[in-house]
Formats: structure tokens, C-alpha cells, sequence
């Protein structure tokens, strides 16, 4: 498909020559040009990360076999998230871009160019079932179920308890636990073996509550729950389940957490870390035993864990009378995204092809210990991850980030506060509950 793909450029590049003759712009044009010559591709990374000398290569490899040359810029998350739109609504050459999935196809889903026609051949060939899935129907969820393909993943991620197998075999723990009973008896283990069960920090304990939530309720009661307002309408017209915080499932989730506050498995420090002080300077360490996160931890610890560290994951666990069990998890990852207004759509698609499959995908896992994108990769996932393939394979549920509990910005900030108070053992479940409903009324 590359070759194919690069001879139709090709010819391009060069009636285009004929045309310009010497008129052709110099390569030094400005990237906010509307007319520049070059590529342009703006990034979310910033430039010394892993990911991004991975996609400097691919890029140089890109334009050394088609001649197009490429105006990369990496602008960080905040640089991305912040700058992206409004340069595309002034009508900036952005040709290319990526970001998380749900961004990408939510929050800027009117900038994107449809690619089930461009990307058919590369889709036979490359695709991840699980994860262009998951690409389309991030789309359909914000565009009345329109569940179109107008992005290309990359570094798929899942969100889940990493644990050290360490600290486990030295408190004599011989299986993961499945079930929330089963993960009481683990803690225990580790309790008794003056081991902190598990920790965290504010980055995540929305998450930890989003998914115990979404364990009892699903994911479309935990939208409901918090107000979601895309789901506002389909509550009221009785297609989503109506969820308050009176709900006795809600009670009984949060007397979860507070249990687990009582009996000491959370680390005393949970309440006062901030990001990423659980993960870099208790669980990294060896200083406890389990940390909830993305499976981009392994990588973002790599130059600070212990030694003796051995990496272990299991999904979260399931919930008596719940309504989903370990098969429903936050499988996410990053995305390309073509504007639709770009005039160099095939180059951008070409180039997304160096990318996300192959040599650069599996480079990808290799520097950024990353999950392959690319199916003909499957064998390549890091040592690190070994352990959550099996969780990731088993996932047939996919839910969005953190279940969908910080979908209503205006209530988020409370939820993180009251959350951690809970797991601190600085308040009950029911003041806990009551706190939220107040914040939720406000």
C-alpha cells in the first residue's frame, strides 16, 4: 500500500512542479502560511519524549522516500489542547495532528476529514480491530451515533492496578485478584506482611472512583450520576437509567473505599500526594505494592524503579451484584487526525502510515514501552506490559476515561476532594455521599 501511495505523491509532487515552475515558494515559508509547501503536523508531545524522537524518524523517513517535506512541530499537551483549535478556527495550515482519542473525535470532531475510503487498504492490513473500534465510536458518540472512521490510532493504552509481583510473592500472593472480595484478601496479605497494599494522588483518584462506580452502575449510571450533559437528554427521555446520589449502589460503592480506608490498605500518604508522588516516590520504589494508572506508567517510571521490581497488572476487579465486571475497561490511545480543510490530505494520510504501523510501531513499543498499534506488531508488546495483555485482550466493554465520573467539569473538582478524604479515612461513606449530592445540587 506504501509503495502505491508514494508513486501517486509522486507524480503529484511533480505536475505540481511543472506548474509552479519557478515560482515555487522557498521552504523557509512561515507554517501559519495557508500556502506553504511543507506538511504540516502538529504534535502533542514535547520534543525530548520517546514518543517524539520515534515520530522525528519516521518523519525524516517519510520525506527522505517521497520528497514531501514536513513542518513538525511538537507543542506539548497544554500547547496542543490549548492552541489547536483556535489556529484551526483562524484557518492555520494544520494539516495533520493527534491527541487522545476522545479529544480528537469530542472536542474537535468538526475538524476532521472522514477516512473510511482513504483508510481501507491500510485498515485491512494494519488495523487493531479493538482499537478502531474504539476510534469510531468516540466519533458516533458526539456526532448522533455517526460512528465514521476520522481517526488512525497509535500507542494504545489501558487503564488498570499495576502492582509490584515483588512485594506479592514476599506476602505469599499467588493469584490477582477478580473480584472485590478477592482484592480485600490481597490487601490483607500485604497489610499483614507490612506492606502498603495500595497507593496514589490526586491525578487519578477520580479515575479509581470512576471505575468502582462504573463496576455497580455501568458507564452510562455513572454519566447519569454526575450530570454528564451529553447524556442529559437521553436520561430525561428514559433511554439512559436516571441515577442519583441516593442510589443505594452509590452508598455501597463509596462503604467500599471506606472499608479499605479502615482497614489501612490505602497508603497514609493518599490524601497528600500530589502527581506523581505516589507513583515516583512509593510505588516506584517498592514502597507499596499497587497504583492504579494507564499502561503508560511503566514508562514514565522507568529510570526510578527499583531493581527488584517486577511489573504485574490486573483489570479492576468486579463487584457483587455489579453491573460490569473485568471486561469493561478504559482502552484508549492516541490518534492521527487529518483537517478536512487540508489540501494535502494524502500526503498526511501517507505519512500516518510511517507512523502507526510497522518498523516505527514497533520501535514505538520499544522506546516508549507502549502497546503495538499495528496487528502484524501483536507479538511485540514490552516486557513491562506482558502482564496486561491478557486484560487488554479480555476487554470487551470499553469504557471511556475514568467511566465517565469527570464528565461534568462544574462537579469534578469536588469529587477528587471528597474522594481522597474518603480513601484518607478523613470521612465517611455517607458524608462522603452527602458531600457530593450538595456539590451535584450546587
Amino acid at each position: 500500500m506504501k509503495k502505491k501511495l508514494v508513486s501517486v505523491l509522486l507524480c503529484g509532487a511533480l505536475v505540481a512542479a511543472a506548474m509552479a515552475g519557478c515560482g515555487k515558494k522557498s521552504d523557509s515559508a512561515s507554517s501559519d502560511s495557508k500556502d506553504s509547501d511543507k506538511l504540516v503536523y502538529w504534535s502533542m508531545w514535547s520534543e525530548k519524549e520517546p514518543q517524539a524522537e520515534v515520530i522525528k524518524e519516521a518523519v525524516e523517513k517519510y520525506t527522505k522516500d517521497t520528497g514531501v517535506e514536513v513542518d513538525l512541530q511538537f507543542k506539548g499537551r497544554s500547547g496542543q489542547r490549548e492552541g489547536l483549535q483556535p489556529a484551526l478556527d483562524a484557518k492555520q495550515q494544520i494539516d495533520l495532528f493527534d491527541e487522545d482519542v476522545n479529544r480528537v473525535n469530542g472536542s474537535w470532531g468538526k475538524y476532521l476529514l472522514d477516512l473510511e475510503d482513504l483508510a481501507k487498504d491500510f485498515e485491512a492490513e494494519h488495523g487493531n480491530t479493538t482499537l478502531f473500534q474504539i476510534a469510531r465510536n468516540a466519533y458516533g458518540q458526539t456526532h448522533d451515533g455517526d460512528a465514521t472512521l476520522h481517526s488512525i490510532p497509535y500507542q494504545p493504552s489501558i487503564f488498570g492496578f499495576f502492582y509490584n509481583k515483588t512485594l506479592f510473592e514476599k506476602a505469599g500472593i499467588e493469584a490477582v485478584p477478580t473480584t472485590w472480595e478477592e482484592f480485600d484478601a490481597v490487601c490483607a496479605k500485604l497489610k499483614e506482611a507490612k506492606i502498603t497494599p495500595i497507593t496514589g494522588d490526586g491525578a487519578y483518584a477520580t479515575s479509581f472512583l470512576g471505575y468502582h462506580l462504573g463496576r455497580y452502575l455501568g458507564q452510562d449510571g455513572v454519566k447519569a450520576l454526575v450530570g454528564d450533559p451529553a447524556v442529559k437528554e437521553k436520561v430525561e427521555a428514559g433511554e439512559i437509567e436516571a441515577v442519583t446520589w441516593d442510589d443505594p449502589r452509590v452508598a455501597q460503592a463509596a462503604k467500599d473505599l471506606e472499608d479499605f480506608a479502615s482497614k489501612g490498605y490505602f497508603s497514609e500518604n493518599i490524601e497528600s500526594n500530589v502527581y506523581p508522588a505516589g507513583q515516583n516516590q512509593e510505588f516506584a520504589p517498592g514502597d507499596a505494592a499497587i497504583i492504579i494508572c494507564g499502561s503508560w506508567l511503566p514508562n514514565e517510571i522507568k529510570d526510578s524503579v527499583s531493581k527488584d521490581l517486577k511489573w504485574g497488572y490486573f483489570n479492576y476487579p468486579a463487584v457483587s451484584g455489579g453491573t460490569n465486571d473485568a471486561t469493561a475497561n478504559n482502552i484508549a490511545n492516541q490518534v492521527f487526525a487529518i483537517n478536512k480543510d487540508s489540501k494535502k490530505a494524502e500526503q498526511a494520510f501517507e505519512l500516518i502510515t510511517y507512523i502507526a504501523a510497522g518498523d516505527f510501531d514497533k520501535k514505538m513499543t520499544e522506546e516508549a514501552l507502549c502497546i503495538p498499534a499495528d496487528k502484524a506488531n501483536a507479538d511485540a508488546w514490552p516486557t513491562e506490559l506482558q502482564e496486561v495483555k491478557p486484560g487488554f485482550d479480555a476487554t470487551t466493554t470499553f469504557y471511556d476515561w475514568a467511566v465517565g465520573v469527570e464528565n461534568n467539569g462544574d462537579l469534578t473538582p469536588a469529587l477528587s476532594e471528597n474522594v481522597l478524604k474518603l480513601m484518607g479515612g478523613k470521612m465517611t461513606a455517607d458524608e462522603f455521599v452527602k458531600a457530593c449530592k450538595t456539590a451535584a445540587e450546587k
